[in-house]
């Protein structure tokens, strides 16, 4: 059975970076506290400036622009095409990884997993959709003010940058419907 979650962005904690440049909302992480030790990690962070990444030695990370211009990545020494928003590049979390900025401030979401424990997918969709899924876990990430998703026949509603997380008993077939504007879904699997 589905065990269903509402995290509302209001809530979200705000901690430092690793490098100590900046600040990050945590959505959700799977297990510990601090910048270590979890197996996957979802978060929002604004970049103000163009500047270097902390390092995720052993973790893979996938990040999407959600606000402002966009960015260009420099990883390992090489750029990134131009991202703008909602278009997700991953990277190694090892690599050395500045931005430039193409505009102004920008806001992008992150996942953060390791591939020693998950497989990941992450793909931005929009409009209505119904989706079934045997992940370990599910999260459904808003970037609309308006997003309704219907779980085992339960309703939520969520606003901009809300999210809900789903856990699967026994690797269960979720149902979800989802109708409103643009989200992020993840789906997480554990790697036994």
């Amino acid at each position: 059975m589905s065990q269903v979650n509402v995290l509302r962005a209001a809530h979200y904690p705000r901690m430092p970076w690793k490098n100590g440049g900046g600040s990050t909302e945590e959505i959700t992480r799977d297990t510990g506290t601090g910048l270590d030790g979890f197996g996957w990690r979802v978060s929002i962070a604004d970049i103000a400036e163009s500047g270097g990444f902390s390092s995720f030695a052993g973790y893979q990370r996938i990040i999407t622009v959600l606000q402002g211009d966009g960015m260009i990545l420099k990883v390992d020494g090489h750029d990134s095409r131009p991202l703008k928003p909602f278009d997700a590049f991953d990277f190694a979390g090892e690599a050395a990884v500045s931005s430039e900025l193409l505009g102004g401030a920008i806001r992008d979401f992150n996942l953060i997993y390791s591939p020693a424990r998950y497989k990941a997918r992450l793909q931005w969709l929009e409009g209505e959709q119904r989706l079934f899924s045997s992940a370990d876990t599910v999260l459904v990430f808003s970037a609309s003010e308006s997003l309704q998703v219907n779980v085992a026949g339960a309703s939520q509603m969520l606003g901009r940058y809300d999210s809900l997380q789903i856990e699967e008993g026994g690797g269960a077939l979720a149902e979800i419907a989802l109708a409103g504007g643009r989200f992020c879904l993840i789906e997480l699997i554990r790697i036994a």
